[in-house]
């Protein structure tokens, strides 16, 4: 496998992927309930201080949604990646560990302790869903540490138990909190993006950037354990240090995109399976692209949410699993002979 893959192929299909973002990003850009003019916008804002209106629409509110959704969308599909190899199963996603019960136990207390701070920019809602996502795979590890040994299966069951545990926790306190507070919870768990400010996108880009820089120096190994722990140790790789700092960086990856956007399922399992058959399954080069992709993914899906029913928005959850859930069914008898995962 490792020898099909030259660094002219890789580099040109990631440029061509990078291209395909930038027109998807520019095209997203111009839709909207209001029409802009990218020269008009460009212009910079009026002159003594009179607002222009293209450049305060696209500057201030297009771009900074469309570049969080590109961040998100390049965690999730990123560690989608990352999850299925680890993990060894194609319906691994970012969630399975119980991401998703700890971010929304998280967001949960948020709302109902009625704190209103923020740090750094971020809501209440945002910081205790990162604490509650991250916090979660680090338990779910550690069940795993605990039961005597790591094993993969084990690992799974530790998730499927602390994510049926978080959610009765999340359905009690749901049962017992203010109808507004329960209204909040669900929106946020739904997936939205909102415009962020410059530096939130800075420091959330930089962080989701490194994560995957880091996953993508781990793919060779990724490519050796996907075909089994015992291969992967005779080809001397250490593969419990692979697994632990693989699901560590994709866990905050996906912490990170959780905190910016709510749940937003069906990224990190589409994408890369979509990926995967149509370039392969190398790592090298499915990773990358696959974040990529991804970006460009629900980039496309905020979009049609802002657009479909406008001038009220639908959160990019639901467009994300209108689109994929069909899209993976198609991909699915289309390439089904030729879907090789584990075989």
């Amino acid at each position: 496998m490792q020898s099909l893959l030259s660094p002219r192929t890789l580099l040109t299909r990631t440029l061509a992927a990078i291209a395909l973002l930038l027109l998807v990003m520019v095209a997203c850009s111009l839709v909207g309930t209001e029409p802009v003019s990218i020269k008009a916008a460009l212009a910079g804002p009026g002159p003594s201080g009179s607002p222009n209106p293209d450049y305060e629409i696209l500057l201030r509110v297009r771009v900074p949604r469309i570049l969080l959704a590109a961040i998100v969308g390049a965690a999730l599909a990123g560690a989608g990646v990352v999850f299925q190899a680890v993990l060894r199963n194609p319906l691994a996603d970012p969630y399975i560990l119980g991401v998703s019960s700890g971010a929304g136990l998280g967001a949960m207390l948020a709302v109902i302790s009625g704190i209103n701070w923020t740090l750094w920019g971020r809501s209440p809602i945002a910081v205790f869903a990162f604490v509650g996502a991250l916090g979660t795979v680090w338990l779910v590890w550690a069940i795993g540490r605990i039961t005597g040994r790591f094993h993969v299966t084990g690992l799974l069951l530790a998730g499927v138990v602390v994510n049926a545990c978080f959610s009765a926790i999340i359905m009690f306190l749901t049962s017992i909190s203010k109808s507004q507070d329960v209204y909040a919870t669900v929106f946020w768990l739904m997936g939205n993006m909102a415009e962020e400010d410059a530096f939130v996108l800075w420091a959330s880009g930089g962080c989701v950037a490194a994560g995957l820089v880091a996953l993508f120096f781990l793919s060779a190994a990724l490519n050796a354990i996907s075909f089994g722990q015992t291969d992967a140790r005779s080809m001397g790789i250490h593969v419990e240090r692979v697994q632990f700092v693989a699901l560590a960086v994709s866990a905050f990856v996906t912490a990170v995109a959780v905190s910016l956007s709510g749940l937003i399922g069906f990224v990190g399992l589409i994408v890369p399976h979509a990926v995967r058959l149509v370039v392969g399954p190398d790592h090298r080069q499915l990773l990358p692209l696959s974040s990529i992709l991804g970006a460009v993914f629900l980039v496309t899906a905020d979009t049609i949410a802002r657009r479909i029913i406008a001038p009220a928005q639908l959160p990019v959850g639901v467009i994300t699993a209108m689109l994929g859930g069909p899209f993976f069914l198609i991909l699915l008898m289309r390439y089904n002979r030729k879907v090789c995962w584990l075989s």
